[in-house]
């Protein structure tokens, strides 16, 4: 597949790797949303603030403003950095999926097993773009998740926990989905008030 890779222009790839990435952001999105229909009121007063995910460490820009100030090579190098990140957690949601204590937990299983899945694909076809740009753009930064498997015994904290992963990683797929918006908008050579 890389070889065949080699030959699509970089602009092409962007632009597959960011509509990756839109399906990414909605689909956590729908789980959200989905998630938040049997969430305990208690849950929204101890979930945990943003600022706790365990790749809030990691310094990317907050708006669109900021994300047009940084390089081609170290937006590629965040998204990948950020989708990494995300390799254990995701692992962590899909095994607490089957056992989660929610009326559509077949279907929250099933989109955590998509998310997966679009995250791999998204991930491959970074690392193919990131070989076509310089050696900034192959860095990664690691960021440690210290999770265990296991989200909680008790069903609210288990809700909590599970709801608390799944909006860090909604926030995330937002930064990743705008980061690539950004390099697909540079590749096309648009003005950026239009990206």
């Amino acid at each position: 597949m890389v070889a065949m890779c080699s030959a699509v222009a970089i602009s092409d790839l962007l632009d597959r790797a960011s509509q990756h990435s839109d399906k990414l952001h909605s689909l956590s999105t729908m789980l959200t949303q989905e998630l938040d229909t049997h969430f305990p009121p208690i849950g929204r007063m101890i979930m945990p603030r943003p600022s706790m995910c365990h790749t809030s460490s990691l310094p990317t820009p907050s708006d669109k403003e900021q994300a047009l100030q940084v390089s081609e090579s170290d937006l590629l190098s965040l998204a990948r950095s950020l989708l990494q990140a995300w390799m254990g957690p995701l692992v962590d949601l899909s095994s607490s999926a089957n056992t989660l204590p929610h009326p559509a937990q077949n279907s929250i299983s099933n989109k955590i097993q998509e998310l997966q899945e679009h995250s791999r694909n998204l991930g491959d076809g970074l690392n193919v773009i990131s070989g076509k740009m310089s050696p900034a753009a192959q860095a990664i930064s690691l960021l440690p998740y210290r999770g265990d498997n296991d989200i909680g015994q008790d069903k609210i904290s288990k809700l909590i926990n599970f709801q608390f992963l799944l909006s860090c990683f909604r926030r995330d797929s937002h930064k990743i989905d705008s980061f690539l918006k950004v390099l697909r908008c540079r590749a096309g050579k648009m003005q950026p008030q239009f990206c």
